[in-house]
């Protein structure tokens, strides 16, 4: 039976992925709702009037008596809970919420939580892929691929859910069988006061969790705990009790689980020291909800990591070359400059820029020095990514993503490496980090 009360009037507000789950979530238990959407002419529009002609939709400026009318509003994770109009709604009394509070309600199965601001996705879809090889009949979604809604169902064993800030703002318990915050750097500070506020919300995901995983080598990671929750920790330093990390026996290094080796490092299809930490943090969660280590490790050996995400496109001249366009915050930029500077034998050609987000660049310049031979620089925020790295390296500022890779090409030196890690958005550009990524790869592999 639905956790959900049929006397209660709704309104979706953002008619986009999430938005569209709760119109079928909704429509499907036969509860009274509209929606509401800020944009003219939202991305699921077409598709609601097709198939839910009878739902009244409004679209354009947020009107407050309209959404006063509702005992409970779902907010879509891409509208600032800080809108005057959901402001003023809720000053009034009506419920803000979300699809993963909803989700939540209503999931019968174990729900693995990750949020982070770097690498969710990564160890999102490796703990799902570890599941399904222990023989789980695993659900994976939330804020990638299926949105969180359209994956309950009465036979999945397992939920394992990437969660964003955006999402965790409107869930107030989660409920989690094990919870984890992989990393805290700035992101979002468009959005958000300061990253006080951002870690404030990524802590949400603990709510209501019977086991949490932590970074060692992240602070902001670690929970404010109860007394007793069971807690595990990862980190690419060696481990202690209930710890997941690295070891070092006859000069080979290994994953290792408190003083038991696991498997040697080199055998990870996925390079850097930030992949190995992925693998780690993975390990950690799949352990947590009792996946056996031999499905665990046999799944890290198959897993070549996610498209845009670090993820090798060619080698030329001895120059290897990596599209890594999901590193759209400074993070995110940071762990793929030092796991993969860490992994070469020689320098990184790094390309960054685009929309910064209201980012501070300036600890990109230590790591860069340390590592890259040169920066190429494109798009909106450039010179203030020129302005943080100073003279730590040489920089090329470009026009376009074509420019910067005959660029690299000229900059690169044989056992260097070419890296796409913005530390940026893309829209300045682009559609997406996706067609950023795609175009930087087409470039790289027609190059003779």
């Amino acid at each position: 039976m639905s956790l959900i009360a049929s006397d209660h009037f709704r309104i979706v507000v953002g008619l986009g992925k999430s938005g569209m789950s709760l119109v079928r979530f909704l429509a499907n238990r036969g509860v009274s709702f509209a929606v509401a959407d800020t944009r003219e002419n939202p991305p699921e529009l077409a598709t609601l009037r097709r198939d839910y002609p009878q739902v009244d939709v409004r679209c354009g400026e947020l009107d407050v008596e309209f959404l006063c009318r509702a005992d409970e509003l779902y907010v879509s994770p891409g509208l600032a809970l800080a809108t005057p109009a959901l402001q003023a709604a809720a000053a009034r009394g009506v419920k803000l919420s979300g699809d993963i509070e909803l989700f939540a309600r209503n999931a019968k199965a174990p729900i693995v939580a990750i949020s982070g601001s770097n690498a969710k996705s990564t160890v999102t879809t490796l703990v799902g892929e570890m599941a399904a090889a222990a023989g789980k009949r695993v659900a994976v979604g939330g804020n990638l691929g299926t949105p969180a809604l359209d994956l309950l169902s009465d036979d999945v064993e397992l939920y394992v859910m990437e969660l964003s800030s955006f999402q965790l703002e409107t869930t107030d318990h989660l409920g989690a069988e094990v919870a984890t915050v992989l990393n805290i750097s700035e992101d979002h500070m468009d959005r958000y006061s300061g990253l006080p506020a951002y870690h404030l919300a990524k802590h949400r995901i603990f709510r209501g969790a019977r086991q949490v995983v932590f970074n060692r080598q992240d602070a902001l990671t670690r929970p404010l705990l109860g007394e007793g929750l069971p807690c595990w920790s990862f980190g690419l330093g060696v481990p202690d009790f209930k710890g997941f990390g690295l070891r070092e026996e006859n000069g080979e290094k290994y994953l290792a689980f408190e003083f038991q080796n696991l498997m040697p490092v080199r055998e990870l299809k996925i390079r850097g020291a930030h992949n190995q930490a992925n693998a780690l943090a993975a390990l950690a969660l799949g352990h947590a909800v009792g996946l056996p280590f031999d499905a665990m490790l046999s799944a890290l050996r198959t897993f070549a990591g996610l498209e845009h995400r670090c993820q090798w496109v060619r080698d030329l001249d001895g120059v290897a070359w990596y599209n890594d366009s999901k590193a759209t915050n400074v993070g995110a930029a940071l762990a793929a400059i030092e796991g993969l500077g860490a992994d070469i034998e020689g320098k990184l050609v790094l390309i960054a820029g685009g929309d910064g987000k209201g980012a501070d660049f300036k600890d990109l310049r230590d790591p860069v020095a340390a590592n890259c031979r040169a920066v190429v620089l494109m798009g909106r925020d450039r010179e203030l990514i020129a302005q943080a790295l100073g003279d730590a390296v040489p920089l090329v500022r470009v026009a376009s993503l074509d420019e910067a890779v005959q660029q690299c090409r000229a900059l690169a030196q044989p056992g260097d490496a070419v890296l796409l890690s913005p530390a940026c958005a893309s829209f300045d550009m682009f559609k997406n980090y996706e067609e950023r990524g795609q175009l930087f790869a087409r470039a790289a592999e027609d190059l003779a």
